[in-house]
Formats: C-alpha cells, sequence, structure tokens
C-alpha cells in the first residue's frame, strides 16, 4: 500500500489561511451539534427497526443501510473532525488522517448510492410488475451489496496511488487531495464527481419524476384518488432531491474548483464549508428518509418517541392503482 501523507504536512501552521481560533470554535460547536443529532438520530431510527420486524420491507432495508452508514460517519468522521476544530488542529497523526479520509468517503458514498437506489427501489415497487416478497428481499440486499461494493471500488485507489487522502480545507479534516493537479488526480476526482455524485443523481430524478408522473396520471383517471396524495408526493420528490443537492452538491462543486480552477481560487475556510454541510447530511437523512415514514411513525408511537407527523409515505401508494392505469 502506497501512503501519500506527509507528516510535516499535519500542522495548520503549514496551511495558508488557517482558521482563526473564533473560527475554529465555531466549527466545533457546528460539528457538537451534528454528532450529537447525527449519531442519536440514527440510532433512534435503528432501535425502532430492530424492535418492529415488520418494518424491516425490502425497501426500508436501504433506509437501515442509510442509518448504519450514516452512524458510522459520525463515529469515525465527525467525532475525530470535532476534537480536531476544539484544538484547532489535526490530532491522529497521518495514517489517522488517511483512515478518516477513506472511512468517511467509504460511508458518504453508501449512502449516496443507497439513496439512489432506494429512489429505483420504490420506482421498481410502483410501476413495475409486482415481485414475490423473497424476490424483493433478495433484491434488496444485493443493493445493500452493491452500495458498499461500489463504494469500495472508488475509494480504495487512492491508497493504492490514484490520487490520496490528506489534509483539506483548514487541517482539521481529511480527504482526496483536491488540490492536486497532477492529471492522474484530476482523473480521479472527475471520475468520482460523475459516478458517485451526478450519476445518482440522475437515478433519482429519473425515478422520482416517473413516480411523481404515474400519480399526476392516476389522479386525473381515477376520480376516487386522493388529489392530496400528488401534492404529498410532490413534496417527498422535493424535499428527497433537495436535502440530496443541498448537502452533496456543494462538496462536488468546491472540489472539482480546487482541481480544475485556479490555484489558490478556494480558501481553506471556504473550502470547509462544503465539508461541514455534507455531514449535516447525517442528521438530514433519518427526518426525511425514516422519520416521516408513516410506517415507522406508527411503530414509534409504542416506543412513546414523539417525531413530526408524516409528510412522505412511499407505502400509502397503491402500487395496483397504478397498475390499473397502465
Amino acid at each position: 500500500m502506497v501512503t501519500h501523507l506527509q507528516h510535516n504536512n499535519l500542522s495548520t501552521e503549514h496551511i495558508p489561511g488557517a482558521l482563526s481560533r473564533a473560527g475554529h470554535t465555531v466549527a466545533a460547536v457546528f460539528l457538537g451539534f451534528v454528532l450529537v443529532l447525527g449519531f442519536f438520530g440514527n440510532f433512534l431510527v435503528l432501535l425502532v427497526f430492530s424492535r418492529f420486524s415488520g418494518l424491516r420491507t425490502p425497501a426500508n432495508l436501504l433506509l437501515i443501510n442509510i442509518s448504519i452508514s450514516d452512524m458510522l460517519v459520525c463515529i469515525f468522521g465527525t467525532s475525530l473532525s470535532f476534537s480536531a476544530s476544539v484544538r484547532g488542529r489535526w490530532l491522529t497523526g497521518s495514517y489517522g488522517c488517511q483512515w478518516y479520509g477513506f472511512s468517511n468517503a467509504l460511508f458518504g458514498i453508501v449512502s449516496l448510492v443507497s439513496l439512489a437506489l432506494l429512489s429505483f427501489e420504490r420506482y421498481s415497487v410502483l410501476l413495475c410488475k409486482q415481485q414475490s416478497d423473497s424476490c424483493q428481499y433478495r433484491r434488496a440486499w444485493l443493493a445493500v451489496a452493491a452500495s458498499w461494493l461500489y463504494s469500495l471500488v472508488w475509494t480504495v485507489p487512492p491508497l493504492l496511488g490514484w490520487s490520496s487522502y490528506g489534509l483539506e480545507g483548514p487541517g482539521t479534516t481529511c480527504s482526496v487531495q483536491w488540490h492536486q493537479r497532477t492529471a492522474t488526480a484530476r482523473s480521479y476526482v472527475s471520475c468520482l464527481f460523475v459516478f458517485c455524485l451526478l450519476l445518482p443523481l440522475v437515478l433519482m430524478f429519473f425515478c422520482y419524476g416517473k413516480i411523481l408522473l404515474a400519480v399526476r396520471a392516476v389522479t386525473g383517471i381515477n376520480s376516487t384518488y386522493p388529489d392530496w396524495r400528488e401534492g404529498r408526493v410532490l413534496l417527498m420528490v422535493v424535499t428527497m432531491v433537495t436535502g440530496y443537492l443541498l448537502c452533496w452538491m456543494p462538496y462536488g462543486v468546491v472540489a472539482m474548483l480546487a482541481s480544475f480552477g485556479r490555484p489558490g481560487l478556494v480558501s481553506p475556510a471556504a473550502s470547509l464549508i462544503p465539508s461541514l454541510l455534507a455531514k449535516t447530511s447525517t442528521v438530514i437523512n433519518p427526518f426525511i428518509y425514516v422519520v416521516l415514514n408513516s410506517q415507522v411513525r406508527k411503530q414509534e408511537k409504542l416506543l412513546q418517541i414523539k417525531m413530526t407527523p408524516t409528510v412522505i409515505s412511499m407505502m400509502d401508494i397503491s402500487p395496483t392503482s397504478l397498475h390499473q392505469q397502465a
């Protein structure tokens, strides 16, 4: 294994434009909230799924996978960057930085791919020919395994020499070395942007767009089909896509600017903001994809957990009614 991290690069003293003490404090406070909310939010989600076997449907297996990957980000990522921000410098050395960069990229891409596969699962259930439960479960487990394998395919190469992991921003987080100007590094960043950010987004647009069009068609044909269902699905689609774009697109854009823009275009302070936004996905995902799910809400009442009312529930849309209009 080739290590591309230099020990003398792990100090913020060598990073031009590093954050002030006040800046590190603000980042630490923000990361502290993300750490607590993200960890306990995903813990509650996993607790509910573990207590009620009826919730472990094929589509919800992907939700469980997202919660597991988000919790791992909190444990192996947010906690380390929080500690580093408190102290104002990276604390775990070059190997810790390499592990941080690899593990957070791994878990983050698992979450992104799972979100895209979840949209495809909903599309398949609602618009395609109905399949047996065993077939749906097998496909769901294959999707979970595929999300981890796909992520490994894109996160192992920097450990072997295709780009590398190292400090980013003000020196309190680690990631792929976006600022490297070599053809090898730029090719990796470009592939990562296309295959791990844009491709899942395109799949989400396609699947949720098809679902929305199908629900609108059913609403127009069947007068007994509630009109509010269409608005409900539209709200779900807008919420999911907006959450994805808000958390991940700024990070991808800044990475491309750092790789292909003029040197110094992205300052350390500016590069920290997209990184913080990406970590908020561990807080947003449980609310968008699970807590607001009507099935989960019904079971949470049994645990006496007070959560927000449902606004998205694909389970409330009858696949039969959608097939009848075809």
